[in-house]
């Protein structure tokens, strides 16, 4: 079978590797590269340090509003479809290069399997929202990470082609965990202790491009009182030199920016953290998998389980309520095996196996 497999963001080179691995031993697959993730530490290295086979189209489409970079994507992924030919087209999570590649698909009749389906934060302004409910709606495959996320497409009257396989995430966590061990020396390099830093990341249009937010954040981050690393995302960087905020975050002594870091460092920082404060959805659910408390910057969340299960706690952009958590929240309970085995790229290639 030939398979189409469309990523262009940085967690999406993530969730790709382990399912690439194990689809490359049945199928052929040709990887295409929107380029919505672009510059090196947002692409190549994780490409590298993965061993994400090299992208057979790299559509380099690059920055722009919704609507231009989708719209871009659509047309130069229908075109590869027509020249490939593919059997099924396979999209993750929730950008627009998602979106893109379900649409496409779907306009050529092409199947299209939809890996991480069935998440919902119930928050329409969110852009990523509406990526999931279409990509969601188009889809043959879905392929569930959760229990709660069958139970979402089976509200919205979404049932056939359902499968709860679990979070790939797992599988790439897993497989690489001992690796970052072994060849990380991030630690050292940043002079951190275990346990005793705290990890922060910013990403979301509604917290980056809105001066109110990023400042209620930049507030809070320079009043923690402990190590804080703040590995900067390009779009954050651009808005905190807009607003003014970047020196006085930079002067705070407790407070070190970086550029983004690789996987396995990122892993790493991660695991050894003692507290995580983000507004990444992927963000949240390794912190749960590394058993490492969150407070999510945002009002809500499409991974609910680890909420529930007591390890995140959702404090949106209020600097007060940021304080409080940093030094009093704490996991509230034990862990469930709600993101499955570890082996749901496996379970991913036997299911599409057999619909040959």
């Amino acid at each position: 079978m030939k398979i189409v497999s469309v990523v262009g963001a940085r967690p999406q080179f993530v969730k790709c590797a382990p399912v690439s691995r194990d689809l490359r031993r049945r199928h052929d697959e040709v990887l295409v590269h929107t380029g919505q993730h672009y510059d090196h530490g947002m692409s190549a290295v994780f490409f590298a340090e993965l061993a994400i086979p090299k992208p057979d189209y790299n559509l380099a489409v690059g920055s722009g509003s919704h609507g231009r970079q989708t719209g871009a994507m659509l047309a130069a992924i229908e075109d590869v479809l027509i020249k490939e030919e593919p059997d099924l087209v396979l999209v993750y999570g929730d950008t627009n290069s998602t979106l893109a590649g379900s649409l496409a698909a779907a306009k050529l009749h092409i199947p299209a399997a939809h890996v991480e389906a069935g998440l919902r934060s119930f928050d329409r302004t969110m852009p990523e929202e509406i990526n999931r409910v279409v990509s969601d709606h188009v889809a043959d495959l879905l392929f569930c990470p959760t229990g709660t996320a069958v139970a979402n497409l089976r509200s919205e009257g979404v049932t056939a082609g359902v499968h709860l396989v679990g979070d790939v995430m797992l599988d790439a966590l897993l497989y690489n965990r001992t690796i970052a061990e072994e060849r990380s020396q991030i630690l050292e390099t940043l002079d951190l202790a275990a346990g005793g830093y705290c990890v922060a990341t910013v990403h979301r249009q509604s917290n980056t491009d809105d001066r109110r937010a990023l400042t209620r954040l930049v507030d809070a981050f320079a009043a923690l009182a402990e190590p804080l690393v703040f590995p900067v995302h390009p779009r954050t960087v651009k808005f905190l030199r807009e607003f003014n905020l970047y020196d006085r975050l930079a002067s705070a002594s407790h407070v070190r920016l970086i550029e983004p870091l690789g996987y396995l460092d990122m892993l790493q920082v991660l695991a050894h953290a003692r507290l995580v404060l983000t507004d990444s959805g992927g963000v949240q659910k390794e912190a749960y998998m590394l058993e490492v408390p969150c407070i999510t910057l945002r009002e809500n969340t499409e991974w609910v389980e680890t909420v529930e299960d007591g390890w995140n706690t959702l404090v949106g952009t209020d600097t007060a309520a940021i304080i409080a958590a940093a030094s009093e929240f704490a996991p509230a309970g034990g862990q469930r095996a709600v993101f499955g085995d570890g082996n749901a790229s496996r379970k991913i290639a036997e299911i599409i196996s057999n619909l040959e």
